[in-house]
């Protein structure tokens, strides 16, 4: 009589669960998993080249003469590449209307909104989160109920107060509304940052022998810098795009910002030449894509920065 050897251990014995369809449950589910994924991605690129593509046709527009831009065959590519278009951008006194000036009336406003939006907006929700005194909660409402005013409800208003104190056509007086414009968001959105650092880590710190100030800079600032990085994004791109209160508080040629010089560059001439207006878009987007970068790469130092104890 032969004997059958028993099963070795840890092997399995059962035979895997079928359906009716004969094909193991595991390895339907796993083509369904599969199969989902391959859903997200195409979904995820669909997404990506719809918001892409108008970039990338600016773009190849501006490296195109007018008549091929203009022509009823499309380029979807620089086939007839030329830098004319930047140069007569560039060009000092083209169309009456210099780009110079007015990139650096945007980069003195937008940076000195940033600057000053961090800051203010940085210790206000330092104090909304961290200490705890009278009227705190009617604060954070008014915060969140200016945020919801709309802008156009304010134009007179601001334009009327700013002629008061002489600040119409003055790059003071467009820096101090847009701080205001942005000050209720990035207030609101440090606020949610500085409370999810558990004030318990500058106490730790302290007890290990740092002073209050120490323990804040060394602690709980990394923590935050992520925070601080992608709110001054968010004011950096509001104070780089506006349009309405530039156009109304900066109304002489000598004191225009890109979007309003942008705007001037367009009715300068008739006959409206795009791909010179492409070029001009482009010249426009490229400081944000550029601060964008270079914050981006500090948000990724600040997160590790934050996570691993010195």
């Amino acid at each position: 009589m032969s004997t059958q050897a028993p099963p070795r251990a840890g092997r399995p014995t059962a035979a895997p669960t079928r359906v009716g369809s004969g094909q193991p449950v595991g390895r339907r589910r796993q083509r369904r998993v599969t199969l989902g994924g391959t859903i997200r991605t195409i979904c995820a690129l669909v997404v990506f080249v719809a918001s892409v593509f108008p970039v990338y046709w600016m773009v190849n527009s501006s490296l195109l003469p007018g008549a091929a831009v203009r022509s009823s065959t499309p380029h979807l590519w620089p086939d007839e590449f030329t830098l004319d278009n930047y140069v007569t951008v560039l060009t000092p006194g083209t169309r009456s209307i210099d780009f110079l000036p007015a990139l650096r009336i945007s980069l003195i406003v937008t940076l000195s909104t940033v600057v000053f939006a961090l800051l203010f907006a940085f210790l206000a929700a330092l104090a909304l989160s961290r200490f705890q005194f009278r009227s705190r909660r009617m604060l954070i409402v008014g915060v969140l109920a200016i945020q919801m005013i709309p802008a156009e409800a304010m134009m007179i208003s601001t334009f009327r107060v700013l002629d008061g104190w002489n600040l119409v056509n003055t790059t003071a007086g467009l820096t101090l509304v847009y701080i205001a414009a942005v000050l209720p968001f990035t207030i609101w959105t440090l606020r949610g940052f500085v409370n999810g650092v558990p004030a318990e880590l500058e106490e730790a710190a302290m007890v290990d022998g740092c002073s209050r100030m120490g323990a804040f800079w060394r602690v709980t600032f990394p923590l935050l810098a992520p925070g601080l990085a992608a709110t001054g994004v968010f004011a950096f791109i509001q104070a780089w795009n506006e349009f309405t209160f530039a156009l109304i508080i900066m109304n002489r040629a000598d004191q225009r910002p890109l979007p309003v010089w942008l705007r001037a560059f367009v009715q300068a001439t008739k006959e409206t030449d795009w791909a010179v207006i492409m070029a001009g878009s482009t010249l426009v987007a490229i400081p944000v894509i550029i601060f964008f970068l270079i914050v981006q790469s500090r948000m990724t130092s600040g997160l590790v920065a934050g996570a691993v104890k010195g």
